[in-house]
C-alpha cells in the first residue's frame, strides 16, 4: 500500500484477491483507493482486472463470498471445539503435572540457565511463556542473601 501511495507502481498483481484482504469492507476500501490513485489492480487466479466496470462488479461479488467462506470456516472450527470439549476432549497442551512444576522451579532456582535452556531442557512439555512465567516467580521471590 506504500507503495501505491508513493506512486511506486501502476499496478497491484495477486495471485487470488481473497488473498489480499479478508473482507469485503477492505477489499472496495483497498480498490476505492487505487482507483483514486490510477494503480490497476488484477487477480490472476479470479482471472479479474479491476480497470473495467465489469471487472469491480465481479471483484466485489468475489469479495463477499471470499467473507461469506471465511466467516463460515471461523464458526465452523468454534463449533468444533465447543462440541470437543462438550465431549470431554482435552484441548490445547495438557495442564502442568506438580513434578513438572517443581521440576522448572529447581532448574529455574538452581541454576543461572535462561527460560529457553530450561525449556529445552524439560524437553518442551510446557509452552514457553509459561516456563517464562514459574521462572520469573521463581526467581523473583529468591531470598536475599544478607
Amino acid at each position: 500500500m506504500t507503495s501505491t501511495r508513493n506512486h511506486e507502481v501502476d499496478c497491484v498483481l495477486v495471485w487470488k484477491f481473497d488473498r489480499f484482504a479478508r473482507s469485503t469492507r477492505h477489499l472496495l476500501m483497498a480498490l476505492e483507493e487505487f482507483d483514486h490513485l490510477g494503480v490497476r489492480f488484477i487477480s490472476v487466479q479470479d482471472q479479474i482486472d479491476t480497470a473495467s466496470p465489469m471487472g469491480r462488479a465481479m471483484f466485489t461479488i468475489i469479495g463477499a463470498m471470499a467473507e461469506l467462506e471465511s466467516s463460515l470456516i471461523s464458526e465452523r472450527v468454534t463449533a468444533g471445539m465447543k462440541a470437543a470439549a462438550a465431549r470431554g476432549k482435552q484441548l490445547g497442551r495438557p495442564p502442568l503435572t506438580p513434578h513438572l512444576i517443581a521440576e522448572i522451579k529447581t532448574l529455574a532456582g538452581s541454576t543461572n540457565l535462561s527460560v529457553r535452556q530450561i525449556h529445552k531442557k524439560i524437553r518442551q512439555k510446557a509452552s514457553r511463556g509459561r516456563v517464562g512465567e514459574i521462572v520469573k516467580n521463581v526467581r523473583s521471590t529468591k531470598p536475599e542473601t544478607v
